[in-house]
């Protein structure tokens, strides 16, 4: 009797960490069809609300559309906060998205000739803050109005790419679920219009298809990368045995896959996510989520960068020797709050109240696991002949790029202009410029960090308008120098609170952009440029999540 008291209770545990079974489409239709009903008849509809901040950052960039006649005309798609339009470089932003069902934007397609809007749902990034999409949308009046076009299982689209020579024949690619396996994954394509879809690529149920790109010459020459995942809510896997790129000749009809053994390309169990960018249709670049491990006694040879594990065996001397410059990228790139600055940290070590390792516990207490797990990570390849063979680039590992969460990123671009020109990117954003053999930072001090977009101008060279974290920046000197255009607020709140102040303050902890504090009279405006004064205040960096403040001291928080 014992012991079968034992097994019922085995059986009821293990039903209890099981996972829920993923929402049909019947049900979520359903539920849109009941939450346009509830809108139509709420009691507050008509209540006007007003941005009380705080409005210095932006949110999660997934994806441009720039026009390539007029650049400073271009649509910018954010993770969770829907698709903004701009018609004078990012001075001024006016949403798109907000007459549809969902704000969550995986990729955007435009075609600028007749000005039809495609925005393929429901990020891709894979972080359990990636919101699932309900398919394709598309509009043919600006924004004003959308219609679904289908996919609707797909949940996460990744590419959306238009035959330039004709509109009605587009190529979709899509990830499918987050957290379970589905069928409708793969690549699709529509003759029609997206009327009709036609599944042209499909591995199986627990393998999407991460990113899709087309020989800016010749549409019929397309790869697709495919990612073998399983997220659950208290794991993930990021790599399988599935994960590989795909080539086809014929407009996306039939694929064969070139990641093949022998190729060059790694193969087996510890592939993830992988990027693409086509030169023309022999010469392709992949960036790889190397999920293999290290061999044991490889050093990290990529010393441009600082990564935790200085900090646990450097000298105070050697601290205070360090160039402020290499310094201040550490910092940056990994989030430390922004009264941390190069001078005031090295003041801290000499004066004797921090000591080097102290930047290091500092990671640890919040990102134990993100960073200390030691994978080969970030990899270039080319491939010169269609990807029969593919060379590495470099010989060093990348480090300061990836860290151990390469799923979160995975793109890399190719100067239109120039084939050795690359630009692959992370917590920072890098180029090269001999083929990605030796790279160099050109993140800023007004560039957030943790970059999932970029778009160059292949008709001035050094424009590049990056997306990132934090929102939108622009530069038209490769990256040397960078402007800031984060006017939309569609920063990505776990959660608020309020305190008894009088006036009271308002207290938020936003993904990716830390926590902040300010007065609920603020109104949204630029007047504080001025002064440069900030109504707001930054408490604290990186991740926020949920703030909890003693009312009888509101000093502590």
């Amino acid at each position: 009797m014992k012991n079968i008291f034992v097994l019922f209770l085995s059986v009821v545990s293990l039903g209890a960490l099981a996972q829920p079974a993923s929402t049909p489409v019947s049900q979520v239709e359903q539920a849109l069809e009941q939450k346009a009903i509830l809108a139509a008849n709420s009691l507050v509809k008509n209540l006007p609300f007003k941005n009380i901040g705080p409005t210095v950052m932006s949110g999660r960039v997934v994806d441009f559309a720039v026009n390539p006649a007029n650049p400073v005309e271009f649509y910018v798609g954010y993770a969770s906060g829907g698709v903004w339009y701009t018609k004078n470089n990012g001075t001024s932003f006016e949403p798109v998205l907000d007459n549809s069902p969902t704000q969550n934007v995986g990729s955007l397609a435009v075609d600028w000739k007749n000005g039809t809007i495609w925005v393929g749902t429901g990020e891709v990034n894979s972080s359990r803050s990636s919101y699932a999409g309900i398919g394709l949308l598309r509009s043919e009046d600006g924004g004003k109005n959308w219609k679904n076009m289908g996919l609707k299982d797909s949940h996460h689209i990744s590419k959306i790419i238009i035959n330039p020579n004709n509109p009605n024949e587009l190529l979709v690619s899509s990830l499918g679920h987050l957290y379970s396996a589905n069928n409708e994954r793969g690549v699709y394509k529509t003759l029609d219009g997206g009327a009709s879809w036609n599944r042209t690529l499909f591995v199986n149920d627990q393998t999407g298809i991460v990113e899709m790109d087309a020989d800016p010459n010749n549409f019929n020459v397309v790869y697709a990368s495919a990612w073998d995942k399983d997220r659950k809510a208290w794991n993930f896997r990021g790599n399988g045995t599935s994960s590989g790129i795909y080539r086809s000749t014929d407009a996306g009809n039939t694929w064969t896959k070139v990641s093949v053994e022998g190729s060059g390309f790694p193969t087996g169990d510890g592939v993830g996510r992988i990027g693409l960018a086509v030169v023309d249709e022999n010469t392709v670049y992949a960036i790889h989520d190397s999920q293999f491990r290290r061999k044991e006694g490889d050093k990290k040879l990529d010393r441009d960068v600082l990564v935790k594990d200085d900090f646990k065996v450097m000298s105070k001397e050697q601290f205070l020797a360090l160039d402020n410059k290499k310094l201040e990228a550490f910092l940056r790139n990994n989030r430390f709050q922004e009264k941390y600055q190069a001078d005031n940290v090295k003041q801290m070590v000499r004066s004797g109240s921090a000591e080097p390792v102290d930047l290091a516990r500092y990671l640890e207490d919040a990102n134990t696991l993100l960073f200390d797990t030691p994978v080969i990570g970030a990899e270039v390849y080319k491939s010169t002949n269609g990807g029969k063979t593919w060379a590495k680039t470099h010989k060093d590992y990348l480090d300061g790029l990836y860290y151990s969460y390469g799923y979160y990123f995975g793109k890399i671009h190719v100067d239109p202009n120039n084939e050795n020109g690359i630009y692959i990117y992370g917590v920072p954003i890098i180029k090269s410029k001999d083929g990605g053999k030796s790279f160099t930072s050109i993140s800023a001090d007004n560039v957030h960090a943790d970059h999932h977009a970029l778009w160059i101008n292949p008709r001035m060279p050094g424009h590049l308008i990056d997306g990132n974290d934090g929102g939108v920046n622009i530069s038209y000197d490769d990256g040397e120098h960078w402007i800031k255009c984060n006017t939309p607020s569609v920063g990505q709140f776990y959660s608020v609170n309020v305190d008894n102040a009088k006036p009271y303050n308002v207290y938020g902890g936003l993904q990716d952009n830390g926590v902040w504090v300010g007065a609920h009279t603020y109104n949204e405006g630029v007047r504080w440029h001025q002064s440069g004064h900030y109504p707001y205040e930054s408490i604290m960096g990186g991740d926020g999540m949920h703030v909890q403040i003693d009312h009888r001291n509101t000093d502590i928080v």
